[in-house]
């Protein structure tokens, strides 16, 4: 029955979790011609979508307001509207405890919502990123104990009750050339049926999909995928040190290892990592890889790489102001950009917020301009609020530090009106005046 009301469309779909990847995926099913209701725990972010504005610039006012008004798409904070749904997608956080293992509640407060509505015939796919295992040893026990409760005495069978399958999110935020429906969707379901079904379902707005053998694989995919950028982001960040000990410029080494058309992918170094999957996804693999007596030592070396290049960038900031014969306390800094990449607003575990913190443990002063964040609030005390980007501004700054690489600034004019610039970015590459300032990583 299932299958028909996907086929047809007429299927009343679900998702949890209506941030970066749930607002644009339930866009996706929407825009496909699926009633979809969205479900999230935050009253504002509800109120505001209720009134189509959107506060993921993936998903724009102009797509979801038309949406919205035609009922095409309703939000809620009310899970009792699970037991209406014949699909249920689960995109909520998963972030990493202060121990750096695996933060779960989300999604076991999510999934014992789902269980408690839980009816037959109804899809339930994960896509939050979690470990290899998480599906089958989590999400399917709290399933098959409520229809047990719901259901008699027979044992809920997973493939004919109901439908269970893990199907990773590959959302990058502010990617204008891959999105929802053009990037092909890894699906694994918990029986050969659950993945038949998830796959007919994102068939229908989904241009391309690959099914494999089982959650914990598709589990393991996702894994693969952000370790492998934060392993090549590590590797590029330690030659950028090496090449600051052997003073050669690592940004002209890259563009020339580049021209090479087999056996090289660039990757660039930065301040450090950020956003919601790289600085926390390889850390859900070596956590449990340990579980299977297996020490994860490239991988743990990467993260510990990236995690001291905030640190490697203050160095660089006193350095700088060492040239000018400046003290670090006191000076006036200009930061320029905190959202963790170029052109979006989002702050997730962005390494400019730790920069920040080491240069206020200096005495430091800070100032900041982020087209993308109005404010920024460190550790729940002051807020702080973009300024202007003025050339008082600039001028005033004894060092302007580029953090974030945002496609709007005139890189040539803050060069002319900065006193120094340390860019670790690369963000001034075709500044032609004024390089004499600039510091680069």
């Amino acid at each position: 029955m299932i299958l028909k009301k996907i086929e047809n469309r007429s299927a009343h779909a679900g998702v949890i979790g209506l941030g970066y990847v749930g607002l644009p995926l339930m866009v996706a099913i929407a825009s496909a011609g699926f009633r979809v209701t969205g479900i999230d725990i935050c009253p504002h972010k509800i109120a505001q979508l209720k009134r189509g504005i959107s506060h993921v610039p993936d998903v724009t006012n102009a797509v979801l307001g038309p949406l919205i008004a035609s009922g095409q798409i309703q939000v809620t904070t009310d899970y009792a509207v699970l037991h209406e749904l014949d699909t249920v997608n689960i995109c909520v956080p998963t972030p990493l405890r202060e121990n750096r293992t695996p933060d779960m509640q989300f999604i076991t407060a999510a999934v014992e919502q789902v269980a408690h509505h839980l009816h037959t015939e109804q899809l339930i796919v994960l896509e939050s990123t979690t470990y290899p295992g998480a599906t089958q040893e989590i999400v399917l026990p709290l399933l098959k104990a409520h229809f047990r409760r719901t259901e008699g005495a027979r044992p809920a069978q997973v493939g004919r009750d109901f439908y269970l399958a893990f199907s990773p999110e590959r959302i990058e935020p502010g990617n204008s050339t891959y999105f929802v429906t053009n990037t092909p969707k890894i699906i694994g379901g918990v029986t050969p049926q659950c993945t038949h079904v998830a796959k007919t379902f994102y068939e229908q707005f989904i241009n391309k999909t690959h099914t494999v053998s089982s959650p914990r694989t598709a589990e393991m995919v996702k894994l693969l995928e952000n370790t492998f950028r934060s392993v090549n982001i590590g590797l590029i960040n330690e030659i950028a040190l090496i090449c600051d000990r052997m003073d050669l410029d690592v940004w002209e080494v890259i563009d020339a290892a580049a021209t090479k058309p087999f056996g090289f992918m660039p990757f660039y170094p930065g301040p450090g990592l950020g956003g919601h999957c790289i600085p926390i996804d390889p850390h859900y693999l070596s956590w449990k890889a340990r579980m299977y007596e297996y020490h994860a030592r490239f991988i743990e070396l990467a993260s510990e790489i990236n995690n001291e290049m905030p640190k490697y960038v203050v160095d660089k900031i006193v350095h700088a102001l060492d040239l000018q014969r400046k003290s670090v306390e006191g000076t006036q800094l200009l930061i320029l950009g905190v959202a963790y990449k170029k052109d979006v607003g989002d702050i997730r575990e962005s390494p400019a917020l730790e920069v920040i913190r080491l240069i206020l443990d200096k005495k430091a002063k800070f100032l900041y301009h982020d087209p993308y964040v109005e404010t920024l609030s460190l550790d729940k005390q002051k807020t702080y609020r973009s300024e202007p980007l003025t050339p008082a501004l600039v001028q005033n700054a004894d060092c302007v530090v580029i953090l974030t690489d945002h496609s709007a600034i005139n890189y040539q004019w803050l060069v002319e009106h900065a006193q120094l610039v340390v860019d670790t970015r690369n963000a001034t590459h075709t500044v032609q005046h004024g390089r004499e300032k600039i510091v680069r990583i």
